[in-house]
């Protein structure tokens, strides 16, 4: 898949001699892990900002109006309602839009949990390979030293042969 998405993993070698999984070592960082998906997402570090909207300034005393300004009110009112129910429609979008990253990242660092599981499962399967065949070393020095020595047997013999033919001739 590494090809299908122009990328390209690392593979099993570590060629990095300071850094060998199988010694334990790791490159996990806590800044990294927790670093925020967006600088503008709000945490306890980053509060961002508790700016709030206000078309209109607060009325603080009793006010009398003229005609032309409760028309230019009620006008910008109706706009303003206007723009609540596009902005309520916006922001419902935009709360689909931000579970539905969330649902793809929760997804995309369980299918990385699944690869580094995995990725122990096939470590361990090789390594326990790998103790196998160093266990089975020395039967097959064994089984060269017999296959060497019938082979000299065989030479032997054909020696010998070749003698009692060559004697007769």
């Amino acid at each position: 898949m590494g090809t299908v998405f122009n990328k390209t993993g690392t593979g099993g070698n570590d060629d990095n001699k300071d850094k060998r999984t199988y010694q334990g070592d790791h490159n996990l960082s806590l800044e990294t892990t927790l670093q925020p998906t967006d600088d503008n997402v709000i945490s306890p570090l980053n509060q961002n900002n508790w700016d709030s909207i206000r078309t209109q300034s607060v009325v603080t005393t009793p006010t009398y109006f003229s005609k032309e300004q409760a028309d230019n009110l009620r006008a910008l009112a109706k706009d303003k309602k206007s723009g609540a129910i596009q902005s309520k429609r916006a922001y419902k979008s935009l709360k689909t839009i931000e579970k539905s990253d969330t649902t793809v990242h929760v997804e995309h660092r369980n299918y990385q949990k699944t690869v580094a599981s995995c990725e122990t499962d096939k470590q361990r399967s090789n390594a326990s390979l790998s103790r196998k065949l160093h266990r089975l070393r020395p039967e097959y020095v064994g089984m060269g030293k017999s296959i060497e020595k019938a082979e000299n047997k065989a030479n032997k013999r054909i020696l010998e042969l070749r003698a009692k033919i060559e004697a007769v001739t």
